[in-house]
């Protein structure tokens, strides 16, 4: 039996301790894109018409929520279907401070983030408590939003199924989040938003509360015997996730004018904010983003196609239904291509 001994490289060639190389640089390459992403998309207005601006608000709500839905089920791995509940809280909070007692939108974003994070903590804390894990989780979440939508309907309070009308203005006013109809700052508001999102995402990810819920998301018996609190850190992922799903209902209340049971609470919510994250790439931080600058402009692009086709697709003008079919199908065609999401997919095929 023959004994091999590995020898050590010499003192020199060892990396010094400032080599640039050492130096773990992911966070500034994020923010350094997370800048110039915002500088480009905010010159959007000066080329849109006021469909397609109508078209990019409507994204960037969805793509605020798809980040907030990427932290607690993509970092944290759990997987929410009910985030239709955080996005309505939101919704509702602003409507009912705003028109039944005057308070400003603004004040409305944090009052309904911590509302939000109590009842998503309280919500994934009994979930936890019970041990319900995988789907047990994502039908608990959809259960609670369910609930939350019968609740709403059947309460005076909240106008049962009519719903909040917010009123028109008849000048601009900062405080109160309306302007002139067309109005960038429409477009560029909830851009500030999403780039606040992206940035919480990016420094939560880094943070030592963040490393701690990948570890849990990856392994939790593993995390938990290195001393990893693992309810606790599973509860700041959903705090996070909550808070900032809230902060979308509260601009989208603000953005049209009217909020109902339905547009808040029901399940197609949840899908709008569970689609971007998929196809843009779970788990990462672009991803939601990307996911949604494709999903949002999608749907709308089908639809107008096929509301007026080009000649040889005269047939099938007037077809009921076809364009969500055709939506659908193309989602589907993404996904089994892209089974990471199109950021997922890029990412390793540029690593390999």
């Amino acid at each position: 039996m023959t004994e091999t001994s590995v020898s050590s490289p010499p003192a020199h060639e060892l990396p010094a301790a400032d080599d640039p190389r050492l130096k773990d640089t992911w966070a500034r390459r994020q923010l350094i894109v997370l800048v110039v992403g915002v500088a480009v998309l905010a010159c959007l207005p000066l080329v849109l018409g006021e469909q397609g601006e109508s078209v990019a608000i409507r994204t960037l709500i969805f793509a605020i929520m798809a980040v907030g839905w990427n932290l607690m089920s993509g970092f944290g791995g759990m997987f929410s279907f009910g985030h239709a509940a955080f996005f309505g809280i939101g919704a509702y909070t602003g409507a009912y401070l705003l028109v039944d007692h005057g308070i400003s939108p603004w004040i409305s974003m944090i009052v309904a983030a911590v509302l939000s994070a109590a009842v998503g903590v309280t919500i994934a804390y009994l979930c936890l408590r019970y041990k319900l894990a995988g789907s047990y989780f994502a039908l608990a979440t959809f259960a609670f939003a369910q609930m939350f939508l019968l609740i709403v309907q059947n309460l005076d309070v909240l106008n049962k199924t009519e719903g909040f009308n917010v009123e028109i203005l008849p000048s601009d006013s900062w405080s109160m989040l309306q302007f002139q109809q067309g109005s960038p700052l429409y477009f560029w508001i909830p851009l500030a938003i999403l780039a606040v999102a992206v940035l919480i995402s990016i420094l939560y990810v880094r943070s030592r509360a963040g490393q701690y819920a990948q570890a849990v998301r990856d392994d939790e018996v593993a995390a938990s015997s290195l001393g990893i609190d693992t309810m606790r850190a599973r509860l700041i992922a959903v705090a996070l996730s909550c808070g900032i799903t809230a902060v979308a209902g509260v601009y989208y209340t603000q953005y049209y004018f009217f909020v109902g049971p339905e547009q808040a609470f029901g399940s197609a919510v949840s899908v709008e904010a569970i689609i971007p994250a998929v196809i843009g790439g779970i788990g990462t931080i672009w991803g939601p983003v990307i996911g949604a600058a494709v999903v949002g402009p999608l749907s709308e692009l089908v639809a107008t196609v096929l509301r007026n086709p080009p000649g040889f697709l005269s047939f099938l003008q007037g077809t009921s239904g076809l364009d969500v079919a055709v939506y659908a199908t193309l989602l589907i065609i993404i996904v089994i291509v892209m089974p990471k999401g199109i950021f997922g997919t890029i990412r390793d095929r540029w690593r390999s």
